[in-house]
């Protein structure tokens, strides 16, 4: 059993306490149930989802989304929104981005240990433990501290498909311009988070204005043997592998910002000169013991 499940195995025994249990042959994105909206202390608007048993991966896709397989996620807490740079400024990082005209875009051009680092350091504004360990090598992840960090792959799909198993939530391709930012509307930069409507569980831009980092190696064959519960990804087999991107772009196609699109990404973090202006991300955590007493 690996560590993330033995973590959050009691916070899934109280969530789905006096429910159903979920089987792996229901339906996809079935849940035990329904989001609730919480903040921080510091005020930033989150979403907490109560977990449950889904379907990962499109048959119909790439290569690197096939198979599909069932998929038990915990409950977590995930940002409403794609951090800003009002958010990353309050942190006090310097921002890397190429855009930085409106307090609330979402932070772009953004390496994978920059996203880590902010994580680390909205944790310690809000008291909380944080997860990555900056003395060790490549900032390993703590999934039992209570602090922030980057979504696992699998979380990040159980957020965007919110319930359903169609590439997009609202269903039909032709209404994306509604719910994302990208190459069709976006005037080749970002826009400020919001701006388009949310997916059926209240996250704004998934689908659009900039890809966002995940916890996990890139590998184009780990579903074929991903665990059914709480997937991290796979083992590092080189000092700085590709990590896992996710959802769609201010230049993304629309095939791009499906909800089971895959991308692997070189982090940036060895480059002075990282230019990959897409990349942003959002924050998770675990929820606390009085936010699981909000769920139904």
């Amino acid at each position: 059993m690996n560590r993330f499940i033995q973590v959050t195995t009691s916070i899934v025994l109280f969530a789905l306490a006096g429910c159903a249990p979920v089987s792996e042959n229901e339906a996809t994105g079935s849940t035990s149930a329904a989001p609730v909206a919480v903040a921080s202390v510091s005020g930033i608007e989150l979403v907490l989802l109560p977990g449950g048993t889904f379907t990962m991966g499109n048959a119909g896709g790439d290569p690197d989304e096939r198979p599909e397989h069932s998929v038990t996620i915990s409950p977590f807490v995930i940002d409403k929104y794609e951090v800003t740079h009002a958010q990353f400024d309050a942190a006090q990082l310097p921002n890397p981005s190429k855009w930085k005209d409106h307090p609330n875009k979402p932070v772009n051009q953004v390496r994978w240990r920059d996203a880590k680092q902010y994580c680390n350091e909205r944790s310690l504004l809000e008291k909380l433990t944080p997860c990555y360990d900056e003395t060790v090598p490549g900032w390993p992840c703590d999934f039992a501290a209570n602090g922030y960090r980057l979504p696992t792959e699998a979380e990040w799909e159980f957020a965007a498909k919110a319930g359903s198993d169609k590439p997009f939530d609202f269903g039909d391709v032709a209404k994306l311009q509604q719910y994302a930012v990208f190459a069709d509307n976006g005037n080749q930069q970002t826009a400020p988070v919001g701006s388009t409507k949310p997916n059926a569980w209240g996250i704004f831009d998934l689908y659009g204005n900039v890809s966002e980092w995940c916890h996990d190696v890139f590998d184009p064959a780990y579903y074929a043997s991903s665990p059914k519960e709480n997937p991290i990804g796979p083992e590092p087999s080189e000092a700085n592998p590709k990590r896992v991107v996710r959802g769609g772009s201010w230049k993304a196609t629309a095939n791009m910002c499906r909800n089971t699109f895959r991308q692997g990404q070189t982090t940036g973090d060895t480059d002075a000169c990282f230019s990959t202006d897409f990349c942003g991300f959002r924050c998770v955590r675990l929820p606390r013991a009085e936010e699981l007493a909000m769920l139904p």
